[in-house]
Protein backbone atom coordinates (compact mmCIF):
# COMPACT_ATOMS: atom_id res chain seq x y z
CA UNK A 1 0.00 0.00 0.00
CA UNK A 2 1.51 3.38 -1.02
CA UNK A 3 -0.02 7.02 -0.09
CA UNK A 4 1.68 9.48 -2.49
CA UNK A 5 1.18 13.30 -0.11
CA UNK A 6 1.20 15.97 -2.76
CA UNK A 7 1.92 19.79 -1.36
CA UNK A 8 0.83 22.99 -3.23
CA UNK A 9 2.04 26.43 -2.82
CA UNK A 10 3.86 28.24 -0.11
CA UNK A 11 3.24 25.39 2.07
CA UNK A 12 7.44 25.33 1.31
CA UNK A 13 6.85 28.40 3.74
CA UNK A 14 5.26 26.71 7.05
CA UNK A 15 6.64 27.54 9.95
CA UNK A 16 7.44 30.75 8.84
CA UNK A 17 4.25 32.23 7.28
CA UNK A 18 1.14 33.62 8.50
CA UNK A 19 2.00 31.45 12.05
CA UNK A 20 -1.23 33.03 13.54
CA UNK A 21 -3.08 30.89 10.64
CA UNK A 22 -0.82 28.12 9.40
CA UNK A 23 0.94 27.57 13.40
CA UNK A 24 4.74 27.55 13.74
CA UNK A 25 5.33 23.53 12.84
CA UNK A 26 7.42 23.21 9.58
CA UNK A 27 6.49 20.84 6.09
CA UNK A 28 9.06 18.30 6.98
CA UNK A 29 7.58 17.85 10.45
CA UNK A 30 4.23 17.24 9.65
CA UNK A 31 6.33 14.57 6.94
CA UNK A 32 7.77 13.21 9.96
CA UNK A 33 4.57 12.67 11.61
CA UNK A 34 3.17 11.13 8.51
CA UNK A 35 6.28 8.96 8.29
CA UNK A 36 6.12 7.35 11.44
CA UNK A 37 2.47 6.54 11.21
CA UNK A 38 2.94 4.85 7.71
CA UNK A 39 5.83 3.04 9.16
CA UNK A 40 3.63 1.70 12.25
CA UNK A 41 1.03 0.94 9.52
CA UNK A 42 2.63 -0.73 6.94
CA UNK A 43 2.19 1.98 4.51
CA UNK A 44 4.48 3.39 1.78
CA UNK A 45 4.55 7.11 1.66
CA UNK A 46 5.99 9.09 -0.39
CA UNK A 47 6.01 13.10 -0.24
CA UNK A 48 6.08 16.18 -3.26
CA UNK A 49 6.20 19.59 -2.62
CA UNK A 50 5.93 22.60 -5.92
CA UNK A 51 4.75 26.05 -6.02
CA UNK A 52 3.75 24.94 -9.49
CA UNK A 53 0.46 24.06 -10.68
CA UNK A 54 1.64 21.97 -13.79
CA UNK A 55 4.23 20.14 -11.25
CA UNK A 56 1.65 19.20 -9.01
CA UNK A 57 -0.51 17.81 -12.06
CA UNK A 58 2.51 16.31 -13.75
CA UNK A 59 3.11 13.89 -10.30
CA UNK A 60 -1.07 13.36 -9.69
CA UNK A 61 -0.86 11.26 -13.14
CA UNK A 62 2.48 10.00 -11.79
CA UNK A 63 0.49 8.38 -9.54
CA UNK A 64 -1.38 5.97 -11.78
CA UNK A 65 0.11 2.74 -11.19
CA UNK A 66 2.89 3.94 -8.65
CA UNK A 67 0.19 4.56 -5.74
CA UNK A 68 -2.49 3.59 -3.89
CA UNK A 69 -4.26 6.82 -3.12
CA UNK A 70 -3.66 10.81 -2.77
CA UNK A 71 -3.51 13.12 -0.01
CA UNK A 72 -3.38 16.45 -1.29
CA UNK A 73 -3.38 19.55 -0.05
CA UNK A 74 -3.63 22.04 -3.27
CA UNK A 75 -3.05 24.87 -1.01
CA UNK A 76 -3.89 28.63 -3.26
CA UNK A 77 -4.70 26.16 -6.20
CA UNK A 78 -7.90 24.85 -4.18
CA UNK A 79 -10.15 27.87 -5.32
CA UNK A 80 -9.07 27.62 -8.74
CA UNK A 81 -7.21 25.00 -10.52
CA UNK A 82 -9.67 23.04 -13.03
CA UNK A 83 -6.32 21.36 -14.18
CA UNK A 84 -5.34 19.88 -10.99
CA UNK A 85 -9.42 18.47 -10.13
CA UNK A 86 -8.85 17.15 -14.09
CA UNK A 87 -6.27 15.10 -13.24
CA UNK A 88 -7.65 13.84 -9.34
CA UNK A 89 -10.28 13.08 -11.48
CA UNK A 90 -8.55 11.28 -14.64
CA UNK A 91 -6.30 9.26 -12.17
CA UNK A 92 -9.73 8.14 -10.72
CA UNK A 93 -7.54 6.99 -7.19
CA UNK A 94 -8.82 7.91 -4.08
CA UNK A 95 -7.90 11.08 -2.66
CA UNK A 96 -8.20 13.70 0.55
CA UNK A 97 -8.31 16.78 0.14
CA UNK A 98 -6.16 18.58 3.39
CA UNK A 99 -6.00 21.75 4.55
CA UNK A 100 -4.57 23.10 8.01
CA UNK A 101 -6.38 25.76 8.41
CA UNK A 102 -10.67 25.81 8.21
CA UNK A 103 -11.07 27.38 4.48
CA UNK A 104 -14.67 27.18 5.50
CA UNK A 105 -14.39 29.99 8.30
CA UNK A 106 -11.67 32.01 6.08
CA UNK A 107 -12.23 34.85 3.89
CA UNK A 108 -15.31 34.22 0.70
CA UNK A 109 -13.37 33.10 -2.20
CA UNK A 110 -11.05 30.41 0.14
CA UNK A 111 -14.45 28.51 0.77
CA UNK A 112 -14.78 27.21 -2.58
CA UNK A 113 -12.73 24.14 -3.62
CA UNK A 114 -12.66 23.11 -6.88
CA UNK A 115 -10.82 19.83 -5.68
CA UNK A 116 -13.14 18.36 -2.59
CA UNK A 117 -15.85 17.09 -5.28
CA UNK A 118 -13.22 14.24 -6.84
CA UNK A 119 -12.01 13.41 -3.46
CA UNK A 120 -13.39 10.67 -1.40
CA UNK A 121 -13.34 13.33 1.38
CA UNK A 122 -12.00 16.71 2.83
CA UNK A 123 -10.06 17.57 6.13
CA UNK A 124 -9.41 20.68 7.40
CA UNK A 125 -9.43 22.60 10.27
CA UNK A 126 -7.40 21.02 12.94
CA UNK A 127 -3.86 22.33 12.06
CA UNK A 128 -1.15 19.36 11.35
CA UNK A 129 -3.35 16.64 12.58
CA UNK A 130 -5.50 17.41 9.75
CA UNK A 131 -2.43 15.08 7.69
CA UNK A 132 -2.57 12.47 10.42
CA UNK A 133 -6.75 12.48 10.30
CA UNK A 134 -6.27 12.01 6.62
CA UNK A 135 -3.68 9.19 6.95
CA UNK A 136 -5.94 7.54 9.02
CA UNK A 137 -8.73 7.96 6.62
CA UNK A 138 -6.46 6.75 3.54
CA UNK A 139 -5.38 3.77 5.46
CA UNK A 140 -9.10 2.99 6.14
CA UNK A 141 -9.80 3.69 2.41
CA UNK A 142 -7.37 1.17 0.90
CA UNK A 143 -8.19 -1.53 3.50
CA UNK A 144 -11.90 -1.72 2.40
CA UNK A 145 -10.60 -1.66 -1.23
CA UNK A 146 -8.42 -4.52 -0.59
CA UNK A 147 -11.12 -5.95 1.27
CA UNK A 148 -13.77 -5.92 -1.51
CA UNK A 149 -11.16 -7.27 -4.32
CA UNK A 150 -9.78 -9.92 -1.72
CA UNK A 151 -13.37 -11.23 -1.62
CA UNK A 152 -14.68 -10.46 -5.26
CA UNK A 153 -11.46 -12.93 -5.79
CA UNK A 154 -12.27 -15.55 -3.32
CA UNK A 155 -16.51 -15.27 -4.85
CA UNK A 156 -14.46 -15.57 -8.67
CA UNK A 157 -12.58 -18.41 -7.13
CA UNK A 158 -15.43 -20.23 -5.87
CA UNK A 159 -17.62 -20.11 -9.02
CA UNK A 160 -14.41 -21.84 -10.79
Amino acid sequence: MKIMVIQGPNLNMLGVREQNVYGPMKLEQIHEQMRAFAQQNGVDIEFFQSNLEGELVDKIQECLGDADGIIINPAAYTHTSIAIRDAIAAVALPAIEVHISNIHAREEFRQKSLIAPVCAGQISGFGPFSYHLAMVGMVQILNEIKAMRDMQQQQEAQKA
